[in-house]
């Protein structure tokens, strides 16, 4: 995470990941406040509950391409490049050959698809399905 994500600008400003003082997280105690810790291990943000998961196999650092997936076979090109549009310039866009349910959306910039990733990712696209938001493998 330091090596990928030190540094990069996320909404406008620069993050900084250093190695934490701490060995480990204790949530707090009932009736302790609860407010500044979370736990997000059930959430449906956090994307790599499975170890051994396909997910873990395809975990890419930023780059201005993102992988989708969870597409509904209704929803057009247009439609998706229209919700990514909201936030920056979309460069290209390409369904995969073997599978629609999936695609490579490119942005103008990689802090674009950083902020595109945050804002997109489990994005309720229809009744029965959330967006899938990730770093597609790439060069740039």
């Amino acid at each position: 995470a330091i090596g990928h994500l030190n540094g990069v600008r996320v909404f406008g400003k620069e993050m900084k990941v250093t190695n934490s003082k701490h060995t480990s997280v204790s949530l707090p105690k009932e009736g302790e406040d609860t407010n500044l810790t979370k736990d997000y291990m059930n959430s449906p943000l956090h994307r790599f509950k499975k170890p051994g998961s396909k997910n873990f196999q395809n975990i890419f650092p930023p780059s201005r391409t993102l992988h989708l997936s969870n597409i509904p076979e209704s929803v057009t090109e247009e439609e998706l490049t229209s919700m990514f549009e909201d936030c920056g310039d979309v460069a290209d866009f390409r369904f995969l050959p073997k599978d629609r349910k999936m695609a490579h959306l490119s942005m103008a910039t990689t802090e674009e698809a950083i902020d595109a990733l945050i804002k997109m990712h489990n994005y309720k696209i229809s009744e029965t399905h959330h967006l899938r938001v990730s770093f597609a493998r790439s060069s740039n």
